[in-house]
């Protein structure tokens, strides 16, 4: 992940309350933060990709760099989820 490399990113505080996501038939996964949450919508989000996912994937790397709070990206995070049809 080439932001990841990035001298300002800072990991991501952890959510007060896990999301839990479950992609295609895999087991359910718990995402505490906006990192776990950005790796999640980057690599193995289902093709669905509509506006919560790009409002969540911005949410993620803006808190991330520490310009939004870590609390928007996880509501943003959940709205996609929602979206896709994974939140378990």
């Amino acid at each position: 992940m080439a932001w990841k490399r990035l001298t300002t990113y800072k990991p991501g505080v952890r959510w007060s309350t896990p999301v839990v996501v479950r992609i295609g038939y895999g087991s359910s996964e718990l995402i505490e933060n906006a990192a776990d949450a950005l790796e999640l919508l980057e690599r193995r989000w289902p093709h669905q990709r509509d506006k919560h996912y790009l409002a969540a994937k911005q949410a993620c790397e803006a808190a991330l760099f520490h310009s939004r709070s870590s609390s928007i990206a996880r509501e943003a995070f959940i709205a996609a989820a929602i979206e896709a049809y994974v939140l378990a």
